[in-house]
């Protein structure tokens, strides 16, 4: 077996993990134990490939809102509100706050990133000098 078998085998193995398109921590738990325990030579190339995909899953469903203050509870939720109607479900939101930015927020959604900071606009300005 090959490694093509063995990111073939891990590719579906990631889709049992799934329920309505996010992925189950419970599930992922119970793959990872019995590819451990499974004795199977292929064993550590499936168990590899399984833990980068379930990690681009996770980085692909994911967003991240920085901003330099702390955004209110409403706003953080109107965000989420429009994230997910344009990105879809997220697996999860983090909301971090960055003086540096100055002002605006910045938005990672899986490997986009918008960004609508000042210091983000300051930046572009002083390369166009």
């Amino acid at each position: 077996m090959g490694t093509n078998h063995a990111k073939k085998q891990a590719k579906q193995l990631l889709h049992l993990c799934q329920v309505n398109g996010a992925l189950d921590d419970n599930r992922i738990r119970q793959v990872v134990r019995a590819l451990l325990t499974a004795g199977h030579r292929n064993c550590p190339r499936i168990l590899d490939s399984f833990v980068r995909l379930v990690s681009l899953h996770r980085r692909q469903h994911s967003l991240t809102v920085e901003s330099a203050t702390p955004l209110p509870a409403d706003l953080q939720e109107e965000i989420r509100t429009a994230l997910a109607r344009s990105h879809g479900q997220a697996g999860t939101t983090t909301f971090i706050q960055r003086p540096s930015l100055i002002g605006g927020i910045r938005v990672q959604a899986g490997w986009n990133v918008y960004d609508g900071t000042i210091a983000a606009q300051l930046e572009k300005l002083a390369k166009a000098f």
